[in-house]
């Protein structure tokens, strides 16, 4: 049998032409690419052999003004990716939220930390054998870190506040409904219908949810592989979806799935929302018991966000993560 293989046409960027005279690359600014002693062809792309500054590639050595800079950058990389820098528990996260006071809560204007504590003593004292429970209402707002300096100091509509699907007709039960208005979404005939870009009964995994806390801690948790069960990491990713949870909102996007994890995130509802007051917890008096929670096998495995790693976590959710260490007393 005689098979014939097709020789391949490479067709040339629009934009991007080639002088064959001198077989250069004209980008679409009009710059040249260096050129090369060596091109296999007029239409591949074959590699320089200087930069842009007349140099060989990767020469940290060279002397040129572009080095002063390079060489600074990695002064002070060398100096600071520490263990010590890389590395951070939940408990450690957990005091972060000190600083951090959520602009979107009209109940409650203390430390996050007070937050996470109140919700979680509430729940172990009615379900004091949900141990799993107990973490997630500890971990469900640890999102909230992204507006710490150290974690990027991303501005907070960007990470707080009710959470609602893009991509479809913004429902008039959100807050503050009316400012959807000015968003480019909200007149665009793909988006502003009842199931939009989605269909129907196509479970919220495949929803595109406004970006937050709780979707970045949801990241956290799977992609490192967390042994907390579904309706853990349902409570996390939609807690602060009241439009759905308590408006009854976007209910024809659920699965089965959803339908199946919505009842634990009306439980975790109750006592995220209702164990909000100014009585402070003994943060040192409860410490061990989540100390404990955290250090258990199937927990302090976590891999967690490095503090400065990535300035734009809204786009990158996922760069930048490193071991936990385990907490301790």
């Amino acid at each position: 049998m005689t098979v014939i293989v097709q020789e391949p046409v490479f067709e040339i960027e629009q934009g991007k032409d080639i002088c064959l005279e001198t077989n250069e690359m004209v980008l679409d600014a009009g710059f040249k690419m260096p050129e090369s002693k060596e091109l296999a062809s007029v239409n591949g792309f074959s590699a320089p052999e200087i930069n842009a500054f007349g140099q060989t590639f990767r020469d940290y050595n060279v002397e040129a003004e572009r080095q002063k800079t390079v060489e600074g950058f990695y002064r002070q990389n060398h100096i600071h990716q520490s263990v010590d820098f890389v590395e951070m528990s939940i408990w450690e996260c957990c005091e972060l939220l000190n600083t951090v006071v959520d602009e979107s809560d009209p109940d409650l204007d203390e430390p996050q930390i007070e937050h996470l504590l109140q919700t979680a003593e509430a729940i172990r004292k009615d379900y004091p054998n949900e141990d799993w429970l107990h973490l997630t209402a500890l971990i469900h707002d640890l999102g909230k870190v992204l507006v710490h300096p150290s974690f990027g100091e991303l501005p907070q509509w960007a990470v707080v506040g009710d959470t609602f699907p893009v991509g479809c007709a913004f429902d008039e039960s959100i807050v503050h409904h009316k400012h959807f208005k000015q968003s480019p979404d909200y007149n665009n005939p793909a988006y502003n219908t009842k199931s939009g870009i989605y269909s129907e009964g196509c479970g919220l995994d495949n929803v595109l949810i406004s970006w937050g806390h709780d979707d970045y801690m949801y990241l956290v948790a799977k992609e490192n592989g967390t042994t907390l069960p579904p309706a853990a990491l349902f409570i996390v990713r939609f807690h602060s979806f009241y439009a759905l949870h308590t408006s009854g909102a976007y209910k024809h996007l659920l699965n089965d799935e959803d339908r199946a994890n919505m009842k634990w995130l009306h439980i975790f509802n109750k006592y995220d929302l209702y164990s909000k007051s100014k009585v402070r917890v003994d943060v040192e008096k409860v410490k061990p018991y989540y100390i404990s929670l955290i250090n258990k096998p199937n927990h302090s495995q976590w891999r967690y966000l490095t503090p400065e790693r990535d300035r734009h976590l809204s786009t990158l959710p996922l760069a930048g993560f490193l071991p936990l260490r385990s907490s301790t007393t």
